[in-house]
């Protein structure tokens, strides 16, 4: 197979400015528990290839199944990019790589039986199902993937990386009358399958949380001192600052990218966001992107001020900046586009009880039912959330919809956990058509002053 692309690529690099071959072969093993039942057992194998030509500034991209035609299709991207090719070619310079990347697991998933997996899915199902009268549904996801994946490119690169990425979620649901709540427990990884075990105690305590949420009055409307949890802190600084960050959305909006300049204040010094690849375990990690760029740790809020962005090669040099090795694509499909990896908010100095004790009336929001930005705004609803009054956390809330300006939040956090409790689930990001991309995201608990917190009046 080597032989093959190198070959290719030799013979048709002088046609253009650049070329590239990925190819990939991958297996996965999906699983859906439902209410004690298996509603879905599906094993696959998949097998393909992209070929992408750079020619004057536009991209030719083709992708494929059979490695046969390898020249034809290479041709064809060649022809695609010379059609509308009419400007100049800019690729951010990066170091040229040959290497073979292997797993290197813990517990191995390939080694576990489709029958243990099955089992225990089951058995977390039925310890959900039957913890009480008013849980009416539980369904419990699983998926893994082992993909090996070959990349080569007309300056010389060539990459051999093996990769598994595991991810599901125990969703549970209770009832009473026409009022229902949900509650959650993810588990994720990349390279050990003991994510999976023993969550039952996180079960339960999620099952009597969801029988709590149905007596639970909703949040009162207001504005409020919000501490969020591990888990919403990370969804938070994904959603809302980092695909703000990613190179594609701030060179192609002239607004943003006034808005988005580097050294400008964010936050408060206490402040630092970063995304990185090198994170080993987490659903993030990958040493190289998938345009043979070596991933790092690249900081983008630095002691509250912006410091960098994510790249992939095209970007970056568009910007020129340094490309940072976020070029990702969902599978061979797809040409890669600057994607997050693990993105997080570093820990600080505060304690849980420091962040506590001066907040007169507060919120502790935890978990997240999901949410959505437009632009620098966003709206986050929290899972549940606990009233805090007067330093101590009290009674259990509900329906707890956080809003706001992020570039003003960000500037409202005055006080950073020194504890990080980030676990992976599953799931994963979307954009451009292509989802779900395995990310990962977290940090420690943040405080954030006067955010707007929609409920009952």
């Amino acid at each position: 197979m080597k032989n093959k692309l190198l070959s290719c690529i030799e013979k048709y690099k002088s046609l253009c400015d650049y070329i590239d071959i990925r190819l990939e072969n991958s297996s996965s093993t999906n699983i859906i528990i439902t209410n004690g039942e298996l509603a879905t057992l599906k094993k696959s194998n998949e097998i393909g290839g992209i070929v992408r030509a750079l020619y004057k500034g536009s991209w030719g991209t083709v992708s494929f199944n059979n490695l046969d035609d390898i020249d034809s299709f290479t041709e064809t991207a060649i022809k695609q990019a010379k059609l509308i090719g009419n400007s100049e070619s800019c690729l951010a310079p990066v170091e040229v790589v040959e290497d073979s990347v292997f797993l290197c697991l813990k517990n191995d998933p390939r080694k576990v039986s489709l029958y243990e997996k099955i089992n225990l899915l089951k058995e977390y199902n039925e310890l959900a199902l039957n913890f009480h009268e008013n849980i009416s549904s539980v369904n419990v996801t699983y998926n893994e993937v082992f993909s090996n994946i070959t990349f080569t490119s007309s300056e010389g690169s060539y990459i051999y990386q093996e990769k598994m990425d595991l991810g599901g979620i125990i969703l549970i649901t209770a009832v009473e009358g026409d009022n229902s709540q949900s509650t959650s427990v993810g588990f994720g990884s990349s390279d050990d399958y003991n994510c999976v075990l023993g969550l039952h105690e996180e079960i339960k305590k999620q099952s009597q949380i969801a029988v709590d949420l149905l007596k639970a009055p909703k949040v009162k409307a207001g504005t409020y001192t919000i501490i969020t949890d591990s888990h919403l802190s990370g969804v938070f600084v994904h959603e809302a600052f980092g695909h703000l960050s990613e190179g594609d959305n701030v060179y192609e909006n002239k607004e943003l990218k006034d808005i988005m300049k580097l050294g400008k204040r964010f936050g408060r010094p206490i402040l630092n966001i970063y995304d990185s690849g090198l994170d080993k375990g987490k659903r993030g990690y990958l040493k190289y992107d998938d345009e043979g760029v070596k991933t790092e740790k690249t900081y983008l809020i630095k002691e509250g001020k912006l410091v960098g962005r994510l790249h992939s090669r095209e970007t970056a040099g568009k910007m020129n900046e340094k490309a940072t090795g976020n070029g990702r694509a969902i599978n061979y499909k797809y040409a890669p586009i600057p994607r997050m990896r693990n993105t997080v908010i570093e820990s600080g100095n505060s304690s849980f009880k420091e962040m506590l004790k001066d907040i007169s009336l507060g919120i502790l929001a935890i978990g997240t039912n999901g949410g959505q930005t437009t632009g620098d705004n966003f709206t986050f609803s929290a899972s549940y959330g606990y009233i805090i009054r007067n330093g101590k956390i009290c009674e259990l809330v509900r329906d707890i919809n956080l809003t706001g300006n992020i570039f003003e939040t960000l500037n409202n956090i005055d006080m950073i956990g020194n504890e990080n409790t980030s676990r992976d689930s599953g799931g994963g990001c979307g954009k451009g058509e292509q989802f779900p991309l395995p990310v990962s995201f977290g940090g420690p608990r943040i405080r954030i002053q006067n955010v707007v917190v929609g409920g009952k009046e």
